[in-house]
C-alpha cells in the first residue's frame, strides 16, 4: 500500500515536512510507503472554474503550465493521502490552496473513500483553523479520516522546534497509527465488503433563480 503526503510549506527543511516525515516513519512500521509532494514553493495557478476538468476524458486540469495534473495521477493511484500545511493569517498558504482546490475538483471522485488526513504547524495560534480548512477538502471528497488523541498540530517556528512539542508528535503518531489500521481494514475486506456506492445523481439547490 502506498501513502501520498502533500507538503504545501515553501520553506526547505521546514517544520511541515518534519511532521509529515514522523508520520510515514509510522506508516513505514506497518509496511506502508509514503511519497512525499513538496509543492509549497510551486508557482501553481488558481481554478479558472471552466469545467474542463468534468469534461476531459482523464479529468485533467485545463491548466498544464503546473505541476497539478501530474501530481494529481499519482495520487489518485495512492490508498492514502495526507494534507500538511504550515499556517499563514490562520489559514492555509496560497500555493497549496491553489493546488487543493484543482486537486479536488479534478480528482475528488478518485478519493472517494479512501483514507486522508491533514497536519497543520503553527508559531502560535490559527493552527486549528487551518485543519478545518484542509479536513473540508477531505470530508467533501467523502474520505475516510483516521482519528487522534486531539487536533493533529504541532507548534514550532523555526526549523525542527516542532521536535521540542512531545504532545503533538504523540498526536501526529498516533493519527498515523490509525491511518496504517484503516488502510489495512480497507484493504483486507475490499473483495467482501463493497465501498458504498449511491445510485442517486447529486442534487444541486441553488437558492437564487
Amino acid at each position: 500500500m502506498k501513502v501520498i503526503a502533500v507538503n504545501g510549506s515553501p520553506r526547505n527543511d521546514s517544520n511541515t515536512l518534519l511532521a509529515l516525515k514522523l508520520m510515514a516513519g509510522e506508516l513505514k512500521k506497518e509496511n506502508i510507503e509514503t511519497e512525499i509532494l513538496n509543492i509549497g514553493k510551486e508557482n501553481i495557478h488558481g481554478c479558472h472554474g471552466c469545467g474542463y476538468c468534468s469534461r476531459s476524458e482523464d479529468n485533467h486540469c485545463a491548466i498544464t503550465q503546473d505541476c497539478l495534473n501530474a501530481c494529481a495521477d499519482r495520487i489518485r493511484v495512492a490508498d492514502g493521502l495526507i494534507l500538511g500545511a504550515p499556517t499563514y493569517y490562520a489559514g492555509i498558504a496560497g500555493a497549496m490552496k491553489c493546488f487543493l482546490d484543482r486537486l479536488f475538483y479534478t480528482s475528488r471522485r478518485y478519493l472517494k473513500s479512501k483514507v486522508g488526513t491533514s497536519v497543520a504547524v503553527a508559531r502560535r495560534a490559527g493552527a486549528v483553523d487551518t485543519i478545518h480548512q484542509l479536513n473540508n477538502f477531505l470530508n467533501l471528497a467523502e474520505m475516510v479520516i483516521p482519528p487522534s488523541q486531539y487536533w493533529t498540530v504541532v507548534f514550532g517556528m523555526e526549523q525542527g522546534e516542532v521536535s521540542q512539542d512531545e504532545e503533538g508528535l504523540q498526536t501526529l503518531r498516533k493519527n498515523a497509527q490509525a491511518m496504517a489500521w484503516l488502510l489495512k481494514i480497507i484493504d483486507a475486506t475490499k473483495s467482501t465488503i463493497p465501498f458504498p456506492a449511491s445510485s442517486e445523481r447529486r442534487a444541486r439547490t441553488n437558492f437564487i433563480r
